[in-house]
C-alpha cells in the first residue's frame, strides 16, 4: 500500500501519515474523554448512547492504527494529550465542536489518498463523526 495516496502538496506520502498519525491520536483521546463524559451523562439513555460513540471511536483508533502499520510497518503509540472538559456541558459542547471539525479533517484526508480503500475509510469514519455531533448536540439541548 505504501506510495499508494498521494497529496496535493509537496511530501504528500508524509502528509497522509503525519494526518494518520494526527487521527489516531484524537481518537485515542476521545475514547478516554467519552469514558468520562458517559460516567457523567443524566440518563441511562445518554449513557447507552455515548458509550456505542465511544466504542465507535475504538474502532477508528483500531482501524487507523492498522492503517498506519501497513503503510509505515511501525506501530504509532499516541498519548492523551486533550484535557477532558470537567463539567458534562462543556464535556458536550467539546464534543460537538471536535466532532464537526474531525469531519473536515477527516474528508480533507480522504481527499488525499488515491488508493480507494484509504479514500472510503476516511469517507466512512467522517460519516461517523457527523453523526456522533448530532447526538450530542441533540444530548446538549436537552440538558439546557
Amino acid at each position: 500500500m505504501t506510495g499508494a495516496y498521494r497529496s496535493a502538496e509537496p511530501g504528500g506520502n508524509d502528509t497522509l501519515i503525519e494526518r494518520i498519525k494526527a487521527a489516531i491520536s484524537g481518537e485515542y483521546n476521545a475514547v478516554n474523554c467519552y469514558q468520562v463524559l458517559m460516567n457523567q451523562a443524566r440518563t441511562a439513555h445518554e449513557r447507552r448512547q455515548i458509550g456505542e460513540i465511544r466504542d465507535d471511536e475504538m474502532r477508528h483508533y483500531q482501524a487507523l492504527s492498522t492503517l498506519y502499520q501497513q503503510l509505515t510497518g511501525q506501530t504509532f503509540q499516541p498519548q492523551q494529550t486533550e484535557q477532558c472538559p470537567s463539567t458534562y456541558m462543556e464535556g458536550l459542547r467539546h464534543a460537538i465542536e471536535d466532532e464537526q471539525n474531525t469531519v473536515d479533517f477527516y474528508l480533507e484526508t480522504g481527499d488525499m489518498a488515491a488508493d480507494p480503500q484509504i479514500r472510503s475509510l476516511f469517507y466512512r469514519i467522517a460519516k461517523d463523526e457527523q453523526n456522533h455531533a448530532v447526538w450530542f448536540l441533540y444530548f446538549y439541548t436537552l440538558s439546557r
